[in-house]
């Protein structure tokens, strides 16, 4: 839920880097919406003035589920499109369950208990059953975030281990797609009878929602198939964004990728905006996995009735902003609202910096979003380019400015987009290049929110 009050008399004061430094001219006004927005762990305030507030874009958000462990058990009993995991577990001797690293918020230590025996009441041994972390290129976990995400009891008496895409001798070589991408999937994952998901499900930049085929490629992909799945090529494509899925090439590419891996079953829920599950699907991959999809849209999709000039949006707070290359997410998700030539300010913590060494090198290396783009069409892809990439999609849209006190102290005029202190100060550097009556629209939980404009909803 969206918290919000009315404050009055208000004047704004622009924020660069580690100092306050009052504007030519301050725009004071008489009444204004305060509004949380999801930031780090605590979140924070923001207050917009009546005259210029289009919309609070919140989820419309389904309602969570009051038993969620006892419909957990059900769904593995009576899955959607297939058996139950009891009956195709009694068929295997090895089992690979695949989960999320600690950028996603999915409720594992309830997950996995029931998934877990289930399998050793089918008869697989507790010793042949790997839980394998979803990394993709992202950095290894730690073990507080192993702890975090599996409990103490798991951690202790499974085999859990995190994909690395960089290892080549980790991986199995599987051929190529129909479209030519080199197939390098986790040998943990390969060599397993039993290949079982687990995620959740919420729009995706590229792949148009999470969850499902994703946890296989990029989640448990080598370097080559990643690097192939993120090239221009793809991220470029005008249906490789949020909500797309039919006419998504990327989607497409994914699911035969799971097709070659093997894929056996599915865990995927839907979370609301405190992380509460709403719903829970499990059972044949794609069939289940369309039924958290359509689940989902139901419940994330809000709508502006025409582009906002600015729009304030997030990366949806702890642990989505923890680095700048997890918070390109909350800009891409706010791009379908906002003008062409407007502002997109986008508040994250990135308490841990920037990134990878790759993508931080890569983030202060380009003058301008145009220089990037030109870069990368003139040479091979390399990682994490794809992130910078999407960055720039919204840079030569509009001018994104990034809320991230940290940064805008260390990397301030290293990026191609501008860095400030405060909301509020991106906010009056908006209505100094916009206009006084520039409009405003906010998304307190950027990426978790399927915005679009429709003229006929209000």
């Amino acid at each position: 839920m969206v918290l919000h009050k009315r404050v009055k008399g208000k004047a704004l004061y622009v924020s660069l880097r580690s100092s306050i430094i009052p504007p030519a001219r301050t725009i004071t006004y008489l009444s204004a919406m305060q509004i949380h927005l999801a930031y780090g762990k605590n979140g924070l305030e923001v207050d917009i003035p009546d005259r210029n507030l289009m919309k609070v874009l919140a989820m419309d958000e389904a309602r969570s589920l009051d038993d969620p462990a006892g419909v957990l058990e059900r769904a593995l009993e009576k899955p959607l499109g297939g058996p139950p995991l009891s009956s195709i577990a009694r068929q295997a001797r090895s089992a690979c369950v695949v989960i999320c690293d600690i950028t996603r918020p999915v409720p594992n230590t309830l997950l996995l208990p029931p998934l877990l025996r289930t399998l050793e009441e089918a008869g697989i041994d507790r010793e042949q059953i790997t839980i394998l972390i979803a990394t993709g290129l992202h950095r290894e976990s730690t073990p507080e975030e192993v702890m975090a995400m599996v409990g103490g009891t798991i951690k202790d008496h499974y085999a859990v281990r995190g994909h690395r895409a960089r290892a080549l001798e980790e991986q199995t070589y599987l051929g190529e797609t129909s479209h030519g991408s080199p197939v390098y999937i986790d040998r943990a994952y390969c060599s397993a009878e039993l290949k079982i998901t687990t995620g959740f499900i919420e729009p995706h930049l590229m792949a148009g929602f999470s969850g499902g085929r994703k946890l296989i490629a990029p989640g448990c992909a080598g370097e080559e198939t990643i690097k192939a799945l993120h090239s221009p090529r793809f991220i470029e494509h005008p249906e490789c964004r949020e909500g797309s899925l039919d006419r998504n090439p990327l989607h497409h590419e994914l699911l035969e990728i799971a097709r070659m891996a093997g894929h056996d079953f599915l865990v995927n829920v839907t979370l609301d905006t405190h992380h509460a599950i709403t719903g829970v699907f499990a059972g044949d991959p794609q069939e289940a996995h369309a039924a958290g999809i359509a689940h989902a849209r139901q419940s994330v999709r809000a709508t502006v009735p025409r582009e906002a000039e600015i729009v304030v949006t997030t990366s949806a707070g702890y642990p989505l902003d923890l680095t700048f290359y997890q918070a390109v997410k909350g800009m891409t998700a706010a791009l379908p609202i906002v003008r062409k030539g407007g502002m997109l300010v986008l508040a994250a913590e990135c308490a841990e910096g920037l990134g990878s060494q790759e993508f931080s090198k890569m983030a202060t290396s380009f003058p301008s979003a145009d220089a990037f783009v030109d870069f990368i069409s003139r040479n091979p892809v390399v990682i994490d380019q794809w992130q910078l990439e999407e960055c720039a999609k919204a840079a030569r849209h509009a001018e994104v400015v990034l809320v991230s006190p940290g940064l805008a102290r260390k990397h301030g005029s290293d990026l191609f987009i501008k860095t400030v202190d405060t909301v509020q100060g991106a906010l009056q550097l908006g209505w100094e290049r916009l206009g006084p009556d520039a409009s405003v629209a906010v998304i307190p939980k950027g990426p978790y929110t399927l915005v679009e404009v429709d003229p006929t909803v209000a």
